[in-house]
Formats: C-alpha cells, structure tokens, sequence
C-alpha cells in the first residue's frame, strides 16, 4: 500500500510571507488544522498548525506577523512511493508528500490513514473469513456472552440458517445443548459431543478462545458424520459402488483410511499419502499399526465401538481423529477412520485472529462515522431564551423527517452547528455529515467539488478520479453553507440533483443515484436574491421546505450571561487552564454589548480573555476596551445610542470608500484590504448604496 493511494492531493498552502491572521482565516474556511509552507514553486519550507497560531498570540505577536517567523522547519516528510508502514511507524497526524526534487504533491493526513488501516484490516477479514467458508466443516464461534460471532458456511448448511440470520444471537437460541456456554464458564475444552442439528447427526469438538490468559469466546468445530456412515451402511454391492466410494476417499481434504476386521488396511486416501509420505502401494495389505502410529483402528474393528472426536498424535503433531466401525447385517466388516483437522491449535489461532481482526475493523469503522459525521448534537445549542427554545423545538421536528432544511441567520450565529444537530438527531446519524462552504471553493472546482470527476477529466486530475460531496455523502447529510454564494449556473445542477437524486461526475457518462438529505444556510435574504435574478426562484423553493431562522445574539439577551460562562469553562477546560468566572460586573457589560459578530465574536473574546487574564474572576476593568467603551453612563440614552450608531456606519462608509479608492475599484483587492470576505464587501456596498 503507497503513500500516493491515499494521500490528499493538492491541500491548502500558505506562503512564507502570509500572515499569521490569514493563516487563522484558511484554517477556518477549509476546516483544516495544519498547513504545509511553500515557496512560489511549491517547494516545501515548513509547516504551521493551529498551536503555532496560539503560541503567537498568548507570546503577544501581532496578527501580521508572517508565518515564517512562527513555522516548524525541517519538517518530516515522506514521498509518494513510499509504503504506508513507513508513516505508520511515524507516528505524526499529518505529513507532507513530496517529490524528489522536494516540492509538496499532497498531504496524509489522520483520516487517509484511517481510511488505509480500514481497507488494510477489512482485507485481512475478508480473506480470513473465505479461508473458514472453505473448511469441510461447521465452525461456529460465540463470544463471552454466548452471541455467535462466527458461522462459516458449511455450519449454515447444517444449522439451515444464514450467517446474517445468527450472527449477534445467543448460540442456545440457535443450537440447543451445544455445550459451547459450558466451555465459557469452565475454560476447559470438551470433544466427541455426538448432537443432532436439524435432520444432521453431528460430533463438536469445543475449546475455549483465551487473550492474555482470559477466556474471550468458544469455539466449536461440528463434523457430519452421518454422511460417512450412511454411505458405509449402504455398500451392500461392493462392486457397484467400489468406484464412487474410491472417487469420494480421493477427492477428500481429510486423511482416510479404511481397514478389514482383521485391521489389515483396504483404502488409503491420496491426502493420507501426502501427509505421511507414503505411497498407497506400500500400505494396502499392511496391518494398520505398521503404518500409522497410536491408531486404535485395529481395536474398534473389535469392539464395535466408534471413537470420535479423540486427540492422535502422528508424526509428533496433536491431531484429531475418528474411527468408525462399519457394519453390515450386524456384524463388523471393517470400519474407517478419518483425520478431522490435522492440527487443532492452527485452527484456534485462526478463530482468536478472526476475532481481534473483527475488533479492530469494528473500531475503524466507528472512528470513520466520527470523522465524516456530526460533532455537535442539541446539547451543544445553548440558550434559554424563547426564541432560542423556539428554533430548537422546530429543529428537532425538522430532524426527524428528510426533507430539505435551509437555516438562516446572521454570520456567526451558529447555522453549521444547528446543521450538526439536525443531522445527529435525525435517522440519518449513522450516516455520513458532509460540509462544504459554496463561497469559498472557485467557482471552476465547485463542480468537481460537489460532484466530483473521472481520472483524466481535467488536467491535474487525481488518477482513478475522486468521488464528490454528493457521493460520500450518500445516506446521510450534506451541508451547504453561504448557499446564497453559489453561482447560478451550479444552482442549475444542484436543482437537478434535488429532484432527480442522481448525480454524475465531471468527464462521466454514467449517473449515480444518491440518497442525500440537504441543509443549507444562508446568512442572506435569499427571497430578495430571487427578486434580484442572482439566485433561482425554484431552488429557493425546493431548499426552502423547512426554515429556521436563529435570532442574532443581540435579541436573545438573556442568553448572553449563560453563553459567556459556558464558553470560558469550555476554553479553559480545553487548554487546561485552572477554571474562571465573570465577575456580576462583567457580565452586564456583556449584555450591554451588540455583538455584531453573534456567538463567534464572542467565543473569541472569552478565548482573549483565558488567554490574558491571570485572574480567576474575570472583572469589567479586564474586557475589552470595544466592550467597555460601548458602556459609558450614557450608553441607553437613545440620543447617545443613535450618535454612536451613526459614527459607526460613517466611520465603516469611509472605509469602504477609501478601500474602493486603493484597490482601484476591484471589489477583490479592495476586499483584502480590508481583511473580509468579498461576499461580506458586497453586502456592505449594497447597504450603503456604493454598488
């Protein structure tokens, strides 16, 4: 397994000159927490990663400072051609890929391994399960409880039931008396159990299955032996059959050997010749203990008495064996015996690998779900305030249907959590939760983006192709967010998937069907955009089946102390910092502020305010002078409000104004200069009238 088979292809770069604060910005746009250096050529320089970013601000370091200043150099790397045990010896969440000549062609990341580990056990399962299908007997296993936990293919044609059908019941449920649940409370083995399954006379050897000396499971290994003796007790014309039964001994897996009363042998299998490396010319006509060691074949002819199921050690290995006498009108004419498993301890080691194979794919398969699914569910959405409780009842009638859901509200306020929670809640949980932030992909790769693209569709196209947010978001949820930003001939294909649940990839001839529940979100008034021609009137309509509107924070003021001290427990408790509080004082500040910025603005302001505040008890005089001055004795007088309100909306007018001037009137440029997001600019423009 390569390197190049799993690794991210062209990740996100910052270049050494970047600054810190942008580097904070593309982290949160590509919901990435690292990304690799690079110099105008792609040659690889250093990496930088979200504790970079905190060690420069609680070091005091501006937020222009450049990453260079901050990277990590000389960065572990590994290249595309390289086996994957080598990065899994690493030991690092993430590495840069690159070339010989140094320069950066991917990224493996946590994920990609996890992915590599899952398909690499997954593998491992699927040949070890088609080795058990294959054995000539019914191998069953159950765990510590009892639930079968593996039932191979040949017990499914003596039980009569599907391994699907069996698989998490209790072994009692499904064979009475197996004796399997006395091997789990005692640890010792039992063998020659003579039991009838369905219309089968079986013989189970059970042994225990042990990991680090504890008893994990039993195992059970069940032989039919009614075909055998049925067709012993049916030779009557020795001639007429002599043919077929030499056609069956031959074809066997097992060792078969047959004797005469007197135990001089008559049939010798080609498996028993290969075992002992005997030639059947030089054992028919010898007395069996001549030729096998330990038998007792010559002793059963005698008795009459079949022994099944018992330990024989031939050749120094523990195998086991059964002999049968065959009659014939009463009397004994001979009998067979035949070697079940030549080798009883490989067959329980293959059981216990099974079984921590199957933990171990269990496992991976859990921790995929988290990383492709929701990570915030209701109990995240904190609020008491009506309108809050509101959005949260609705939402969680919406959650339990599959129609579309489009949340609006203002930036900041919360709309891709409220997403995950609708999603975790939903009958889709167990399904993946896609993301995907339609103003930030260009508007050329958002169609490979959503819908992803076959091997040579495009020039620099991933080979074998790259199946899109649509695809892997097949039986689960798909968000799209700032969906008022997507451009209006992508509307069009995205309209098409809504009401046809098919897809198909850029350079495919083929459609795709996908199950997909859409949430959107928006923090525009998308019926105005309709109104404008920049957003389609029937997608509008088929987004907007349920709507949820959340309430900025300054009109659910009495959730603003609550908020406040739910965070600074959350942060401190993340960055390990002894708890704090806001002092009565602080907190009216807080809900005297407007937060323009919702919930995120002050989730930053409580993370400052860890991070430079030594004091337990965090007091007015330590907040921000933003939030302070804004408190003045005169602050609720509406003359002094509406003053405030106006010099703002001036001072930000003359900002735009001046920012248009610099950038030449490119809406792009004028928009880095003033460190927002160009839908934002527009936005802005359009309320002040300067479009």
């Amino acid at each position: 397994m390569k390197v190049q088979k799993y690794m991210t292809p062209d990740p996100v770069t910052l270049r050494p000159q970047d600054s810190i604060f942008l580097a904070a910005k593309t982290f949160l746009a590509h919901h990435v927490d690292g990304a690799p250096i690079v110099d105008e050529r792609g040659l690889l320089l250093g990496l930088i990663t979200k504790t970079h970013l905190y060690q420069a601000m609680t070091g005091g370091l501006p937020l222009t400072t450049t990453v260079e200043r901050v990277m990590t150099t000389g960065v572990v790397t590994v290249s595309p051609d390289d086996d994957l045990d080598k990065v899994f010896s690493l030991a690092v969440k993430r590495l840069p890929v690159v070339d010989k000549e140094g320069y950066l062609v991917g990224m493996i990341t946590a994920t990609d391994l996890l992915t590599a580990f899952y398909d690499k056990y997954r593998s491992a399962v699927d040949q070890l399960q088609a080795i058990l299908d294959s054995a000539y007997n019914g191998i069953i296993a159950v765990d510590r409880e009892g639930k079968i936990i593996l039932f191979n293919q040949k017990a499914e044609l003596l039980v009569g039931c599907s391994a699907a059908e069996v698989k998490g019941l209790r072994i009692t449920e499904v064979i009475p008396n197996n004796g399997l649940m006395e091997v789990l409370q005692t640890g010792e083995p039992r063998t020659g159990q003579r039991l009838v399954v369905g219309s089968t006379t079986v013989i189970s050897d059970r042994t225990p299955i042990t990991s680090q000396g504890r008893v994990i499971g039993a195992l059970a290994v069940f032989q039919d032996v009614s075909e055998l003796q049925k067709a012993m007790e049916e030779l009557v014309d020795v001639r007429k059959f002599a043919h077929t039964l030499e056609t069956i001994l031959e074809t066997a897996y097992e060792g078969i050997i047959v004797v005469d009363p007197d135990g001089i042998v008559t049939m010798f299998n080609r498996a028993y010749e290969d075992f002992l490396g005997i030639k059947r010319e030089e054992v028919i006509g010898r007395h069996v203990t001549e030729v096998i060691e330990n038998t007792r074949m010559h002793i059963v002819v005698k008795t009459g008495v079949p022994e099944i199921g018992l330990k024989q050690k031939i050749m120094g290995q523990e195998m086991v064996v059964q002999r049968i006498p065959i009659f014939e009108d009463n009397r004994i004419i001979g009998a067979v015996g035949k070697v079940m498993f030549k080798d009883v301890k490989d067959l329980r080691a293959m059981a216990e690998r099974l079984h921590a194979l199957e933990s171990k794919v269990e496992y991976y398969e859990t921790e995929l779900k988290k990383i492709r699914g929701s990570k915030y569910t209701f109990d995240h959405i904190v609020g008491t305030s009506g309108k809050m409780l509101a959005v949260k009842n609705m939402a969680l009638k919406a959650a339990q249907g599959h129609s579309n859901v489009l949340i609006t509200g203002e930036s900041g306020t919360g709309k891709e959590l409220l997403a995950h929670a609708i999603h975790h809640a939903s009958p889709r949980a167990s399904g993946p939760f896609i993301r995907l932030n339609c103003a930030a992909i260009p508007q050329d790769l958002l169609e490979a983006e959503l819908f992803g693209y076959e091997e040579g569709a495009f020039t620099g196209a991933r080979k074998r192709g790259k199946p899109g947010k649509f695809e892997l978001a097949n039986r689960g949820t798909i968000f799209l967010d700032e969906i008022g930003d997507m451009p209006l001939p992508m509307q069009a294909k995205i309209l098409r998937v809504l009401q046809e649940k098919e897809i198909e990839r850029v350079g495919g001839v083929e459609t795709l069907k996908v199950d997909v529940r859409v949430v959107a979100a928006t923090n525009k008034d998308l019926q105005e955009l309709v109104e404008q021609k920049l957003f389609r009137n029937d997608l509008f309509y088929r987004l907007n089946v349920i709507t949820l509107a959340i309430p900025p924070l300054r009109e659910r003021n009495e959730d603003i102390p609550i908020l406040a001290q739910y965070w600074l427990e959350k942060l401190c408790d993340e960055m390990g910092i002894p708890g704090k509080r806001f002092a009565p004082e602080a907190l009216e500040y807080f809900r005297a502020y407007q937060w323009r910025g919702n919930v995120r603005e002050m989730i930053n302001t409580v993370e400052r305010l860890v991070n430079t505040v030594d004091k337990t008890v965090i007091e007015g005089q330590d907040l921000p002078a933003g939030i302070t001055g804004w408190n003045q004795a005169e602050r609720d007088t509406p003359a002094a409000r509406g003053t405030l309100e106006k010099s703002l909306c001036d001072t930000e007018r003359s900002s735009l104004l001046e920012a248009m001037e610099k950038a030449g009137g490119n809406k792009t440029v004028a928009a880095r200069i003033l460190g927002i997001h160009r839908s934002t600019l527009y936005d802005k423009l359009h309320k002040y009238g300067l479009a």
